[in-house]
């Protein structure tokens, strides 16, 4: 068992699924007796009928996209949460502006799994970058690193060059945060002349990891694993050392489903990543639409990894079936450009355009107004940061120039 977090990732794919259908049962009537929402939304259900994929199929999905509209009807959760907001250890706000909760049990999100698999462990220390303010991720990686028996720096983000001293001080030997952070610190510790050789993995999430970027990594002595996962339900997939995807996460039930629908697509095809969260009595989602778009890796439904790992693989996250973009790791919603908008009546349209390599991404908004001046692209750019909690630009353009295609949010940047 040394190379596995534990038994449940090389069980047979029979075992598992026997047991993630009758945790599923388990589920569905905790969260009708529990939480308001799925009370309403599942009054038709007997969780008794619940013993296959395609009995699953036939619940409604409920998506990301509309957890706002929700959230405001019945605050601050919707509804959806089993455990009153009293009962739970904290409440956090990602862009949308989206709640999420922190139940009491340890390791809330499931992230020592992924980490165990990056090669972190007992006794090490960990070097956080992700964000303990308002949002939820820095907290995700501490909880996990916990788990494992790790002690953890919260660094956060920003300070460059006092994040370079404390690394060299503290001599980290893991990373956890987005793989363009880590890049920036490892080359201004050696503008500094304080390179940290003691850190030699990281876990990365929150942005893509380009090959390119991967290999920068690697040849100054960090050897990079990425995982995949949400506020909302925590760890959904993780890389190992199989190179044959990414391995699901043994706390959950993963569907690829049609974008904006509810049955699922044919493995290998892409599709929407629907996920059910398993023995989460606090905050019970079942069915949640991400919003991501992957798909299955072919045959991982019955044969294991090269690590050995006997779970479903997912290719990876291969974009957004909305327009929801992340920009430096944060979200970025059609709903914050309207936002934007509606502060500003001298703008009769705008597009939201982000460009550059994916970490050292720049957002432009385009506007078509009814005047151009100084002024008013400073408190558009400042509305920018209000609202998105990140900086942006403001480019004028001509009186109907912009696109009518419908799209909000044009991601422009190079993967390659």
């Amino acid at each position: 068992m040394a190379d596995y977090f534990d038994s449940l990732e090389t069980r047979t794919p029979a075992e598992r699924e026997a047991a993630l259908l009758a945790a599923l049962a388990r589920q569905v009537a905790h969260a009708q007796a529990h939480a308001p929402y799925f009370a309403e939304v599942l009054c038709d259900v007997d969780p008794r009928d619940l013993t296959s994929r395609a009995a699953l199929a036939a619940l409604p999905v409920t998506r990301k996209s509309e957890l706002t509209a929700r959230q405001r009807t019945a605050p601050p959760l919707g509804g959806l949460n089993a455990t009153p907001i009293g009962g739970l250890r904290h409440v956090f706000q990602s862009p949308g502006p989206i709640h999420e909760p922190d139940g009491h049990a340890d390791d809330w999100w499931r992230i020592a799994r992924a980490m165990f698999a990056a090669g972190f462990r007992a006794g090490e220390l960990v070097y956080n970058t992700f964000s303990y303010h308002f949002t939820p991720a820095g907290m995700m990686m501490e909880s996990g690193a916990h788990r494992l028996g790790c002690c953890v720096f919260p660094a956060g983000v920003g300070q460059t060059e006092s994040q370079v001293q404390a690394m060299a001080a503290l001599q980290p030997s893991a990373y956890a945060g987005t793989p363009s952070f880590l890049k920036l610190l490892i080359e201004r510790g050696g503008e500094l002349g304080l390179p940290c050789a003691s850190l030699s993995k990281a876990l990365v999430t929150g942005e893509a990891c380009p090959p390119p970027l991967r290999a920068w990594l690697q040849d100054h002595g960090v050897t990079v694993s990425q995982m995949y996962g949400t506020a909302d339900v925590g760890l959904i997939a993780y890389e190992t050392g199989g190179g044959d995807g990414w391995v699901v996460d043994e706390g959950v039930l993963v569907e690829i489903v049609e974008p904006g629908g509810t049955q699922p697509m044919p493995e290998g095809e892409t599709g929407e990543v629907v996920v059910t969260v398993l023995g989460n009595g606090d905050y019970p989602l079942i069915r949640f639409g991400t919003g991501d778009l992957s798909a299955i890796v072919s045959d991982s439904s019955h044969r294991a990894s090269p690590c050995g790992r006997t779970n479903i693989r997912l290719k990876g996250w291969l974009g957004r079936a909305d327009q929801t973009t992340k920009v430096k790791g944060m979200f970025v919603h059609p709903g914050q450009v309207a936002d934007v908008v509606r502060r500003h009546p001298e703008i009769r349209a705008a597009r939201l355009v982000v460009t550059g390599m994916v970490g050292a991404d720049t957002m432009t908004l385009h506007c078509d107004a009814t005047r151009e001046d100084a002024a008013l692209a400073q408190a558009i750019a400042d509305s920018i940061r209000d609202v998105m909690r990140l900086r942006g630009e403001v480019r004028f353009v001509a009186a109907g120039s912009l696109p009518q295609d419908g799209k909000v949010i044009e991601d422009a940047r190079r993967y390659d």
